[in-house]
């Protein structure tokens, strides 16, 4: 009743004046005038006009505005603009978007919705491979869609909320169609809680390597029967044809590629490094999807990481320790975001920046509790002959064959 009325009049007494200091009015009137025949005055046109803006629209969390373009205008001063419009309007985040030609959608929000516990989800997703895995800034769901965006990468330092993210995602794909199998090279501490829906596990380098070439070897037999029935992806086929979904989980991609020297480690992380990208450019059309979590994933952990981080579409970069662990997530996809993500503090565990197709927006993952944990792990995982050409003797869970 109050905080409303009060934004939407400093936002409209405003706007004139920032529109002016921000280089975002323009005059309709020539910048240059001639003078006899030989001489031309240039300056600065008085009076210019400040861009059409709608009266504020309230939403759950602020409001919106759009904004009508003048001739030869572009997004770009309105984009730079945002920190200018949050300290003028006294609110807490704006963020600017072009959903389409000549009109800029400003989006304010009054208070962070990312603070305090994320809600629990009220109805579970119900399309395939598609989680709701927290809330993003402006109170929406957080939804990973695996069939839109089917490889996904999360970095940050350790306690920044990579691990909630994953138990999250598993929690999500858990009740679903879906073979769920991980690779956990810290000895399974990780994803060894949900051991008991995994159809796999491996808790070393070693297992690392079996279970991949497992996976490498669906893959193939996903190709061949693609180019059997005529199809360019798995999805075109029907519903009694279709092999059903893989979801490779590796949580501290550092561990695959680290090694002490001796010629079986190097070979062995020679063949992680080959393996995942062959994981990561062949599955996104045959229903083998890779989630890689880690700290890094720059070129100095091993080799073919930065051949195998340009595959991955989907960026979330939680809290960092330095810049460039920063910039190796999100530089290559949206260099704007490397500076949101830089701000991220210890206080504000489980906020990411996330990153796909040109956009990113901060998002703050759900926390899964013990009891959510353990319900499951009660959910019996698909069988492994379901997943026809996945060997049981290459998968390890909790060390012994599945």
């Amino acid at each position: 009743m109050v905080g409303y009325p009060e934004t939407a009049l400093r936002i409209w007494t405003t706007w004139r004046r920032l529109a002016h200091l921000n280089g975002l009015s323009v005059s309709t009137a020539p910048d240059r005038r001639v003078f006899g025949r030989d001489l031309v005055v240039q300056g600065q046109a008085l009076r210019p006009k400040p861009p059409r803006l709608s009266w504020p629209v309230p939403t759950r969390n602020g409001v919106t505005l759009r904004v009508l373009l003048h001739p030869g205008q572009t997004p770009a001063p309105y984009f730079a603009a945002a920190s200018a419009m949050e300290h003028a309007w006294r609110v807490h985040g704006v963020r600017v978007t072009s959903p389409r030609r000549g009109q800029v959608v400003i989006h304010v929000t009054a208070r962070d919705p990312l603070t305090g516990d994320v809600p629990s989800a009220s109805t579970p997703a119900q399309a395939l491979l598609s989680v709701d895995v927290g809330r993003i800034e402006d109170g929406e769901p957080w939804i990973i869609d695996l069939r839109r965006v089917p490889h996904w990468l999360i970095t940050g330092a350790t306690q920044s909320g990579k691990s909630s993210l994953l138990a999250a995602l598993v929690r999500g794909l858990a009740p679903q169609p879906v073979g769920l199998v991980g690779i956990d090279c810290k000895g399974g501490m990780e994803l060894g809680l949900f051991g008991g829906r995994l159809s796999a596990l491996a808790i070393d380098r070693a297992q690392a390597v079996s279970l991949l070439s497992g996976v490498v070897e669906e893959i193939r037999a996903r190709m061949q029967l693609c180019r059997e029935t005529g199809k360019r992806s798995v999805w075109e086929l029907a519903n009694d044809q279709r092999p059903m979904p893989l979801v490779v989980i590796v949580d501290e991609l550092a561990e695959l590629y680290l090694t002490d020297g001796s010629r079986q480690s190097k070979d062995e992380a020679e063949q992680c490094g080959t393996l995942l990208l062959r994981v990561a450019q062949l599955g996104a059309a045959l229903g083998v999807h890779l989630i890689v979590a880690g700290q890094r994933v720059g070129s100095d952990i091993g080799p073919r990481v930065t051949a195998l981080r340009a595959q991955l579409g989907g960026r979330v970069a939680h809290r960092a320790h330095d810049e460039a662990s920063a910039e190796m997530t999100l530089g290559d996809v949206n260099p704007d975001a490397v500076v949101t993500a830089q701000n991220i503090t210890e206080d504000e565990q489980g906020v990411a920046v996330v990153a796909t197709g040109g956009r990113w927006v901060r998002a703050r993952s759900r926390l899964v509790s013990a009891a959510e944990a353990a319900e499951i792990t009660r959910i019996s995982a698909p069988p492994n002959s379901l997943l026809k050409n996945l060997e049981p003797a290459a998968f390890k869970k909790g060390g012994a064959a599945a």
